[in-house]
Parts: C-alpha cells; sequence; structure tokens
C-alpha cells in the first residue's frame, strides 16, 4: 500500500511539474507568432479553481445550454437572455456616467444571475493596460468580442480568479465613442445592436442564449502577452456579467469578425491559430501567427450564410473498427458541420450518432453496459483507460482526419461510468473539444482551412 500511495505521489508530481513548468515555455512574442499555455479549466495547473466534487451532469448542463445558444444563432433567433441585457443597457445609459467613475453609481437592479462555473472550457493569461496586469480568459472559437469584467462593477460581476480590471489604473486606457466603426461594428461581433451613453461611450451587449451575459463599454487599451505588447487592442469593459463563465475575468474571442482577437492581431502576425487542447491532466498551448505546415492534414472550411463568424467544415465518413458505418455518405452532410473550442459533447446528425453508437456497442460487446446518463445514452461500466475500445476515426474532406483514442471516444461521467462522448445534434453537428483534445489544429483562416495533427500537447 506504501508502495501504491508513494508510485501516486510520484506521478502527481511528475505531471503538476511537466503542465505547470513547460507553460512559461509558450510565454513569448516573436516576429511571426504568440504562444501561449492553455489549461483545461479542471486541470492541475489551471488558474482558475472548479469544485473537485463538481458532477459532469453539471458539463453537460452547461454544455447544453451553449448548443441551444449555437442552435439560435444558426436560425438567426432573439437571445432568450436578450431582455436582461436590456434592462442593463438601459441603466448604463441613465447613469449620465463618466467611464473614470466622477458620476455616481447605478441604482441597484434585482439580479438573477446564472449558475457560475467554468467546467467545459479552456483557458490562458491575457494582459490588459499599461503597467499591463494578467487576468485569465476562456478562449472560444465560437466569440468574437474579447471582453472581461471592469470595476466598478456598475451592476454586477461574478466572482473571478485575481482582482477585476480597473481601467482608472491604465495610462493606456480609453473608452470608444459612438460615432467609431468599431461602435458599428459590434452588431456583426455579438449579433446584439450596440448603445450609446449618455456621455457618448459606446455599449456593447454579449449574449450568449443561456443565461450567461456581458454588457458594459467598448473600449481600447494595450494588450499584452509575456513581455510584448500590442496598442489599441478593442474589447469590452463589463459592467454586468452574469452566467457560465467560471472564475475567470471574461472572453477571448477567435471567430472570423474584424473585433476579434485573431483579426486584430492579423496585420502583426497574420490570420492564422492554433491549438493543442489538453486534457485535464496535461498542457496545451494557443498560437497566434505562423505555424509549421508540413505537419498538417487539411479539410477546407465551408462557407455558409447561416454565420459567417463560426468555422464550418465537412464530415465525410467514419470507421469504426476499420469498417465505415453502414449509412450513405450523404448522411454526414445532412447538416452543416462546426468546429468549436468551447463544445465537450460531439453533435452528429441523428442517423450518423445511431449506427456509430450500435458500431461501438457492437464492437465491445463484451464490456458490461451501463445506464444511460443525462444525454448519453451509450455507456459502459469501467474508466475509458481501462478498457479495450475499437478504433474510431473520423474523416472530413480533403483527406483530413481525426484518429481518436479511447479518451476521444469515450467520457469518464463518474468513478465507475464511461459513455461515447457524442450525441445527436439538433440543428447543426459539431465537432467538440473531448475529439479534439490533445490534436494541434490548425484555423489558417488565410488559405481558408483548417488543419489536424496528432501528438500536439505535452
Amino acid at each position: 500500500m506504501h508502495t501504491e500511495r508513494t508510485n501516486g505521489l510520484a506521478l502527481l508530481l511528475e505531471v503538476l511539474t511537466v503542465c505547470c513548468s513547460t507553460a512559461a515555455d509558450f510565454e513569448h512574442l516573436n516576429s511571426t507568432a504568440m504562444h501561449l499555455p492553455l489549461h483545461h479549466s479542471r486541470g492541475p495547473c489551471s488558474p482558475v479553481s472548479v469544485p473537485s466534487d463538481l458532477p459532469f451532469s453539471a458539463v453537460l448542463t452547461h454544455d447544453d445550454a451553449r448548443i441551444a445558444s449555437l442552435a439560435a444563432r444558426l436560425a438567426k433567433a432573439p437571445s432568450s437572455s436578450s431582455a436582461r441585457p436590456a434592462v442593463t443597457v438601459a441603466s448604463l445609459y441613465r447613469a449620465n456616467d463618466d467611464v473614470d467613475g466622477v458620476a455616481a453609481s447605478l441604482a441597484s437592479v434585482p439580479l438573477t444571475p446564472g449558475t457560475s462555473y467554468g467546467v467545459g472550457n479552456y483557458v490562458t493569461r491575457m494582459g490588459l493596460g499599461t503597467p499591463a496586469k494578467p487576468y485569465v480568459m476562456v478562449v472560444d472559437t465560437g466569440s468574437s468580442l474579447t471582453w472581461l469584467q471592469c470595476s466598478p462593477c456598475r451592476v454586477s460581476c461574478h466572482r473571478q480568479s485575481g482582482p477585476v480590471f480597473d481601467p482608472k489604473t491604465s495610462s493606456s486606457y480609453a473608452a470608444v465613442s459612438c460615432s467609431t466603426p468599431q461602435c458599428n461594428d459590434l452588431s456583426t461581433a455579438t449579433l446584439n445592436p450596440a448603445a450609446c451613453s449618455s456621455s457618448d461611450v459606446c455599449i456593447y451587449q454579449a449574449s450568449y442564449g443561456d443565461s450567461s451575459f456581458s454588457v458594459g463599454y467598448l473600449s481600447k487599451d494595450t494588450v499584452s502577452f509575456g513581455s510584448n505588447s500590442v496598442p489599441n487592442f478593442y474589447y469590452g469593459c463589463g459592467q454586468d456579467n452574469e452566467g457560465l463563465f467560471g472564475r475567470s475575468a471574461g472572453l477571448m474571442g477567435l471567430a472570423r469578425n474584424k473585433l476579434s482577437l485573431l483579426y486584430q492581431l492579423a496585420p502583426t502576425l497574420g490570420y492564422s491559430f492554433s491549438y493543442c487542447l489538453p486534457s485535464s491532466s496535461s498542457s496545451g498551448y494557443l498560437s497566434i501567427g505562423s505555424y509549421n505546415p508540413g505537419q498538417y492534414s487539411y479539410t477546407p472550411m465551408v462557407s455558409s450564410t447561416l454565420d459567417d463568424s463560426l468555422y464550418f467544415i465537412k464530415l465525410s465518413g467514419m470507421t469504426v473498427a476499420g469498417k465505415p458505418l453502414a449509412i450513405s455518405s450523404s448522411e454526414y452532410s445532412s447538416l452543416p458541420t462546426i468546429i468549436d473550442s468551447g463544445t465537450v459533447i460531439t453533435r452528429l446528425p441523428t442517423t450518423v450518432y445511431d449506427a456509430l453508437s450500435k458500431a461501438v456497442a457492437g464492437a465491445m460487446k463484451g464490456t458490461k453496459r451501463a445506464d444511460a446518463y443525462s444525454i448519453l445514452d451509450t455507456c459502459f461500466v469501467g474508466q475509458a483507460s481501462s478498457l479495450r475500445v475499437p478504433a474510431v476515426s473520423m474523416a472530413f474532406s480533403g483527406g483530413a482526419a481525426l484518429k481518436l483514442s479511447a479518451q476521444n471516444l469515450l467520457v469518464d461521467v463518474d468513478s465507475s461510468t464511461t459513455c461515447l462522448a457524442f450525441a445527436p445534434a439538433r440543428s447543426a453537428a459539431i465537432i467538440g473539444n473531448t475529439q479534439q483534445q490533445t490534436f494541434s489544429v490548425v484555423y489558417d483562416v488565410k488559405s481558408n482551412r483548417i488543419g489536424f495533427a496528432a501528438g500536439g500537447c505535452r
């Protein structure tokens, strides 16, 4: 027993040493690329804390809310949380606000904040202001506007790791007026109209359809990564921030939009970024700028009129134990397909999902089945790392493929149960982050392609 404990402690120390020490190696900016450490919110080196007893059902609840949000975007439907930001915008306007905080504080508004935890997200650090101070940010390929909580939090701020950004402490901070092109661009970046305060400060509304939202002032300041900085970065300075953001300071947007971090850094670094989404026991990276093109297999980005800020690709086939699923190839493209860093469980067209579930269950017929868990209906007794699972591959147009490991195929929902990490889609298929974990994924927007390479995380 003593030996087992010693070995377990040694393994834990090894994981902590590897993931926490190599993270610093990424944090630099050169003339062609910016590199940042990327952590799973529940990983051992995560800068945000998530309760250790948080059930996996909470992850699925958050994930289903994100799916609903994406579905509303694709349907061009109003956000389910639109009424609440409207109240906040009216309050910000009525305050006769001075962004430096001279004016009187806003009157209290009754709040119904959403549950605040980050359970399936990936986080990194971003510096802001002069002098620069670091803030933990959720990385999201499905969002455009970068925003973070700002003092004085005129309406509400959720709990975050570290202090809230105070614009008064930054000599390079400036509020953005309503007459600027950037204020006008908010309607495409947030899918909500901009508003204007009585002191001519542009107000943004970023609502996510799942009761989460951020409302505040469009601002510009110097953004920093390591010891390097980029001036005149446009972002949201949040005064009312509620919902599923965890202990992060805010959100870093990497979607296809001129206000996203990617597009604002592109004149210096180029229109591409790559990442390796780590598991909860490893460290990954986010890199913006140049990359090694030879290591990837590519699939073209697909144009879509549904939402031109999201990343669409074409799923062309799947195999289980080397055998194609017993469905027509046309079923794979029966719904549009999005690749997304913030969705945990991959959604497939129902016919494809049913065929995959049947094929995996058949290949694992010697493994004891477990009851369904929430939206996951193909479950087994045991843990993914200890079960024999079939080789499963996802193929995309152009020849790119994801050859899934057991941890990419199955997700452990509790100490004795693991489930197929896929579910039926609603209005769009979504390639989620469980299937992307430990792969290097590059988004080459200039060349209109996405690439995959195995073994990306350390």
